[in-house]
């Protein structure tokens, strides 16, 4: 007897086997999406004649966002930045610049122009962070799309097809058609007519059908989806061969490619025109003056009717008192500085994990994956280094700025190395997707973020397990998330349910905001 399959199983099944693309895809057609969500608008209360000091510890993203509201409305606000510049891990790299990692501190030699930079923190702005994006049209920073996938950049895993290289399409093309075949042969008509009506059956199977480019008899044949391996434009074209199942189902990329531009990569994606640190600027063009630079905090003690900051700049000690402070130090840098937060807090600041998150950059010489129809992307292999990104911006220009490595999972494997060996590694794996890489590159870069001078991490990490947020972890989030005495808010990605994206380290300012001015228009009424 054929088991029956629930709209809700079936989006499952073809979540897990053809990425959230293709349950989106079911889904529109079910009538089951979700709706969107919208930019937050914030209206604090004028103080007026009231006066209300602030300090602010950290000027990353979160906390220039900060800077930037309060001192719309009257607020006094100071911001002490441990390191020598602004933005936390929204860091662009160009010519001169210092990489401040713990025992590898490099100058980076990339070529003076406007072009040649090299995003080693965050890079790309999903067309759904609509928090950022206000942020970037009200400040006047310029965008332009960031190009994320891109079907002629290669996959590249040893276990495959004897190391060879392909083309991003040839697998994901041969992939879905496969997947698309086994789902139509599964999921017939007989089969769904108890939870699906006949119409919606064969919409459904239709779409599956469309999904792999199956023939009539739902089986996969190949495609033209892939490209021709001849002709095509003056004369008909020849399809390339097929790349057989048991062939595909020795690499492991797939688990990574198929959804590789799901979630927040699946949207449109943008960069901010000259670097990300543009962003940065545009909230440093209104609150630059606020920022006191190698200004390292030295204890943080809340009281009654305020909260002291001791901060060491230039050899001298400096105390500084505030009516409120805002807090974007990492966590587990905070858990080493004096302190006198309560003990349910410190629980939950020690209990943070940090990401180990690791990239790498050359300068190219010549721009040779456009020779090879690459006009930005990601290529994926299956070897230490990962991913290569090629530039979205600078096209048909001399030079540009390639990312050679990004290891978010774990990131420790090259951070152990020495310099000199993280670059050979690099070239080694590159080589196997450009024979000549290693001849096409110059001006090496690597920046390991856990070893990074006052960040010393990545993103926050909450959960333990893949089974989702536990009772215990919750908990503890919304102690931290909470403000001490009303007086002290921790705020940045590590007070966000999902981290590493710069839309949550600005809406936890906006909620620690929100927050802070129910209590200011209660004090003041």
């Amino acid at each position: 007897m054929s088991k029956l399959v629930s709209r809700r199983e079936f989006l499952n099944l073809l979540a897990a086997t053809g990425g959230t693309a293709a349950a989106l895809k079911a889904g529109a057609a079910l009538g089951l999406l979700p709706g969107g969500a919208t930019a937050a608008t914030l209206d604090l209360l004028n103080l007026g004649a009231s006066n209300r000091k602030v300090t602010i510890l950290g000027s990353g993203l979160s906390g220039l966002t900060v800077a930037y509201e309060l001192g719309k409305y009257g607020y006094d606000c100071t911001i002490l930045e441990a390191s020598h510049r602004c933005g936390g891990r929204i860091f662009t790299v160009r010519h001169g610049d210092l990489i401040d990692e713990i025992g590898n501190r490099q100058y980076c030699e990339f070529d003076d122009e406007p072009h040649m930079y090299f995003n080693a923190g965050a890079a790309r702005i999903p067309s759904i962070h609509r928090n950022v994006l206000a942020y970037c049209k009200e400040l006047g920073v310029e965008l332009e799309v960031f190009i994320n996938e891109n079907k002629t950049s290669y996959v590249q895993d040893d276990n495959l097809l004897g190391g060879k290289a392909i083309r991003n399409i040839d697998y994901t093309t041969n992939m879905r058609g496969f997947m698309a075949e086994l789902l139509a042969k599964s999921l017939t008509i007989e089969e769904m007519n108890a939870p699906f009506t006949v119409r919606e059956a064969e919409t459904l199977l239709g779409m599956i059908r469309s999904f792999g480019d199956l023939g009539e008899d739902d089986l996969y044949r190949g495609s033209f989806r892939a490209g021709y391996a001849a002709g095509g434009f003056l004369n008909h074209g020849v399809q390339k061969d097929m790349i057989a199942f048991r062939d595909l189902l020795k690499s492991q990329a797939g688990r990574g490619l198929m959804s590789a531009n799901e979630g927040d990569t699946g949207p449109i994606l943008l960069q901010a025109v000259g670097g990300m640190d543009k962003l940065i600027q545009g909230f440093t063009n209104h609150v630059g003056d606020r920022v006191k630079y190698r200004a390292r905090v030295a204890s943080v003690h809340v009281r009654d009717d305020g909260v002291e900051v001791a901060y060491d700049q230039d050899g001298v000690r400096h105390l500084i008192k505030a009516d409120y402070c805002f807090n974007c130090i990492p966590t587990h840098i905070m858990t080493g500085i004096e302190h006198n937060f309560p003990a349910d807090y410190v629980t939950a600041m020690k209990y943070v994990r940090r990401g180990t998150a690791y990239k790498a950059a050359f300068q190219a010489k010549e721009r040779f994956w456009e020779q090879e129809d690459i006009y930005g992307g990601i290529t994926w292999m299956n070897n230490p280094s990962q991913q290569i990104w090629y530039p979205s911006h600078g096209i048909h220009k001399a030079k540009g700025i390639v990312l050679a490595s990004y290891d978010y999972g774990d990131g420790s494997y090259h951070t152990k190395m020495t310099q000199r060996a993280r670059i050979e590694a690099h070239l080694k794996d590159g080589e196997k997707v450009h024979p000549n890489y290693r001849n096409l590159l110059e001006k090496p870069i690597t920046i390991a973020w856990h070893r990074m001078n006052h960040m010393l991490g990545c993103s926050a990490r909450w959960t333990r397990s893949r089974g989702g947020w536990t009772h215990d972890e919750e908990q503890m989030y919304h102690h931290l998330q909470s403000p001490v005495n009303g007086r002290h808010y921790f705020i940045g990605d590590q007070i966000s349910m999902h981290s590493a994206w710069q839309e949550s380290a600005v809406m936890s300012a906006q909620w620690a905001l929100a927050h802070l001015d129910r209590r200011v228009r209660a004090e003041l009424a």
